[in-house]
């Protein structure tokens, strides 16, 4: 069985956030949700958060079949599996992965080739390494003229020669749940800042006869991290390009990047285009040969195929085949747009449900609605749907007519075949097939502007 051990509680201070490191963002999630994710497709059935740093924040975020253990005070990597121990002793038959939870690039892929290599070598531990070209602070693997690992050197203890080792040790680490156990008990604080490294269970399992591996990984930037946040910035940067990249190697069209951001839980269909500056997020379900953007916001949005969103903020709805919406439109949680629906520029709908063929031209406001197929919405109708104390529901009808300017006060309701004169406020029922007409009779002050003289220099 494999399972993991992640760890998450450092506070870092170079990010100048009040919040733990591993919830800074990446893509609108943190990192540690990358982490988890990854190591959950890898095949990992239990999992330990190790928290420190605000450890409440962490615990809250995580789901409740993922374990903890709390590190107070943080004595280094070592002193955090340590804190692990009950998790470890409870898989000392397994196959235990420790990782950052910092590390966001890290995937499966890479995780399990290394497992690969851990077991086809029968060994204690294998640590994860990569090739880089920048050494400054990175712990230098140290290797024999045969190329067998003896140890991991951090690069403030290393020599001059061993600073010039570019195989870097990326923190991933596989272990036999019994060698690690042994690891941890044995892990010393003979270092200047008398902390625990968890790098020192290498030296410990060799010396005990046990066999210690080095997996090179070939996608180095699986292995970042980031410590502020310009390196941030980085894994947002190389996160996006990854993402695009799959979606347009599955057949989406992005022709121009800027902008584009999407989260690594969307899907999207071939044949679809998503245009500049648009932000899609969430569990979002994108169908085929749909048009998104340019400058849309979507969030578990769920889109049907053959859909235009242009310039539309959708959140947690649900817009099916052939309906288009935009420019400039908010489609709030709880809505559903049906089949062939449009909504043109100006226009919000909230907590509603649009029938087929409806249109909704410009300038309007549907709110807690229940509205029919082939509606006509004039431009600036409103339902008015709160009395400052609860909201309350329209009906309107299939083949509804609403003139331009229409109030309609719920709760009210409007028959099939119905319609309301423009510049009415209706507060009752409208029966089917009835023209409804509610507003005051006009009435012509003859010379009234030369009597009161309300302009001004008159």
């Amino acid at each position: 069985m494999k399972c993991a051990v992640i760890l998450a509680g450092g506070k870092g201070t170079r990010m100048k956030s009040d919040a733990p490191k591993v919830m800074c963002s990446v893509l609108f999630q943190p990192m540690l949700h990358y982490v988890i994710r990854a190591v959950k497709e890898a095949g990992c059935e239990s999992i330990c958060v190790v928290t420190g740093y605000k450890h409440e924040v962490v615990e809250e975020y995580l789901s409740q079949d993922i374990e903890t253990a709390y590190q107070n005070p943080q004595l280094g990597t070592g002193h955090a599996v340590m804190t692990a121990r009950s998790f470890v002793e409870k898989h000392i038959g397994d196959k235990i992965l420790i990782l950052n939870g910092d590390g966001p690039l890290m995937d499966a892929e890479t995780i399990n080739a290394a497992y690969a290599y851990h077991e086809e070598n029968e060994n204690a531990v294998t640590l994860v390494s990569a090739i880089v070209d920048d050494t400054e602070g990175i712990g230098h693997i140290k290797r024999d003229e045969n190329g067998a690992l003896l140890r991991i050197v951090e690069h403030k203890d290393a020599t001059e020669e061993e600073k010039n080792i570019k195989e870097s040790n990326a923190g991933v680490y596989w272990f036999n749940g019994e060698s690690l156990l042994y690891a941890i008990s044995n892990i010393k604080n003979n270092n200047a800042q008398k902390e625990y490294y968890l790098t020192d269970s290498i030296e410990i399992l060799l010396k005990s006869g046990k066999k210690a591996g080095a997996f090179v990984c070939e996608n180095s930037e699986a292995v970042l991290g980031a410590n502020d946040r310009r390196q941030l910035n980085i894994l947002n940067t190389i996160m996006r390009r990854n993402i695009n990249d799959a979606h347009m190697i599955n057949g989406v069209d992005i022709p121009c990047t800027d902008g584009v951001m999407i989260g690594a839980d969307v899907k999207i269909g071939r044949g679809t285009s998503i245009l500049p500056n648009t932000i899609i997020l969430g569990n979002t379900v994108i169908g085929e040969n749909c048009t998104i953007g340019p400058n849309s916001y979507i969030k578990d949005g769920r889109i049907g195929n053959g859909v235009v969103l242009d310039n539309v903020r959708l959140t947690d709805s649900e817009v099916e085949d052939g309906a288009d919406c935009g420019p400039f439109v908010h489609i709030r949680a709880g809505s559903k747009l049906c089949k062939g629906v449009h909504i043109g520029d100006f226009v919000e709908v909230k907590n509603s449900v649009v029938g087929e063929g409806t249109k909704c031209a410009h300038l309007t406001y549907i709110g807690d609605s229940d509205v029919g197929s082939n509606v006509n919405f004039g431009c600036g109708t409103v339902t008015v749907n709160y009395d400052g104390k609860n909201k309350h529901r329209c009906k309107i009808g299939n083949n509804v007519f609403l003139g331009c300017n229409t109030n309609l006060i719920a709760p009210v309701e409007i028959g099939d075949f119905a319609f309301t004169a423009a510049g009415s406020t209706i507060t009752d029922n409208v029966p089917e097939n009835a023209l409804s007409i509610a507003r005051a009779k006009q009435v012509n002050k003859e010379g009234w502007v030369n009597e009161k003289k309300p302009y001004k220099n008159m």
